[in-house]
């Protein structure tokens, strides 16, 4: 017999507000993942979690803490994959909350943050994946990125995968359609306001800049240029 492992800890500071949201909500969590805890005994605590809960997780006919299902990959298993622990108030009202755990609900946790932890975006944490016994392909690891309007996932597996396209071949991050002007230098295009700065940039698969129909924008031709290696790795 053997065991795979997710395993994350990390901290972060959030508001003395906040981390008592967050205490209301892993009790509330803590309640629904009991099945020996009837509709009266949970009606009767969602009447003590005050109206910000409420506004976050909206109930329904059926459940007061229904709100809350959508905080986890599966409904049926409404549970925390991790510890808890907060720290006391420090004199500017701030927070550190530690969240840690070997099975550790990685999805869980960053909706949890993106909900309850506002102050603290954006903010992201790092994940590994392990085994008890030296299996080939049982290790790895991961981070999240948590912003006010998305959660980006990535993994170790995939930005291996990346390193090595770019060592195979040009454009392994994908291309941007540029074109070159004597006084301005180059604009790169998007798909809103034709060729702009290279930030506001579209980054093209191989496949989309074969079948791109190329606008005509100046007297010089546009090219495709390969965009450089991430930073990051």
């Amino acid at each position: 017999m053997s065991n795979s492992y997710t395993k994350a800890a990390f901290g972060l500071v959030v508001t003395a507000a906040e981390a008592d949201l967050l205490r209301r909500v892993a009790a509330a969590i803590e309640m629904i993942g009991d099945a020996d805890i009837g509709i009266d005994a949970l009606e009767a605590h969602y009447a003590t979690v005050g109206a910000d809960f409420a506004a976050l997780f909206p109930r329904t006919e059926f459940s007061p803490f229904d709100g809350l299902l959508d905080l986890f990959p599966d409904e049926n298993y409404p549970m925390l994959d991790f510890d808890i622990h907060f720290g006391e108030p420090d004199a500017a009202g701030q927070v550190i909350v530690f969240l840690s755990g070997e099975q550790f609900g990685i999805e869980t946790a960053a909706n949890l943050i993106q909900r309850c932890a506002r102050s603290a975006l954006p903010f992201g944490f790092e994940w590994a994946s392990d085994h008890d016994r030296l299996r080939a392909g049982e290790f790895g690891g991961g981070y999240v990125v948590i912003t006010e309007a998305a959660i980006g996932y990535g993994s170790t597996g995939r930005m291996l995968d990346r390193a090595l396209a770019r060592s195979r071949a040009e454009g392994a991050d994908g291309f941007v359609l540029a074109i070159r002007h004597a006084e301005h230098g180059l604009s790169f295009w998007n798909d809103t306001d034709g060729f702009d700065r290279l930030s506001r940039a579209r980054v093209f698969s191989e496949a989309e800049a074969a079948n791109f129909d190329v606008p005509i924008a100046s007297a010089e031709p546009a090219e495709w240029l390969a965009m450089p290696a991430a930073l990051l790795l």
